[in-house]
């Protein structure tokens, strides 16, 4: 059984300490809608954050 998951959009946004937090609470709240989302710092800009929602 392969697993696929699809990007669906991704943003860079300016980083927050409380980002995570939303990320933690759109994953847990919306897995049974087939739905992940990733929050990443950018490499080359630290004051930046790399948000991404994914299909699964």
């Amino acid at each position: 059984m392969e697993s696929k998951i699809e990007i669906i959009s991704t943003i860079k946004i300016e980083y927050s300490p409380d980002l995570y937090k939303v990320v933690d609470s759109l994953n847990r709240n919306l897995k049974d809608r087939d739905l992940m989302f990733g929050l990443a710092l950018d490499s080359e800009d630290q004051s930046k954050a790399i948000f991404t929602i994914y299909k699964t």
